[in-house]
């Protein structure tokens, strides 16, 4: 399993794809993606702009991606 650490509130699908190493190009997520060969939390999404956040999990080709938000200094 795959973990992203988001930096931010969110990342989008077809970046999550490419930073965790399962998708060569953004063009490669995007096909995968269309052709529905991707699932977040369960369901297939056909948009490669959807956003991910803290909690979702990716399932693609037999890997999945966990997607975190970490605690940084200001949340203490």
């Amino acid at each position: 399993m795959e973990i992203i650490n988001l930096k931010d509130d969110f990342i989008k699908l077809g970046q999550a794809l490419k930073a965790a190493g399962l998708s060569d190009s953004g063009l490669d997520a995007k096909i995968a993606i269309q052709n529905g060969l991707v699932t977040v939390n369960g369901e297939t999404v056909l948009q490669r702009g959807k956003k991910l956040v803290n909690g979702d999990m990716v399932a693609y080709n037999g890997e999945t991606i966990k997607i975190t938000k970490g605690m940084n200094i200001n949340d203490y």
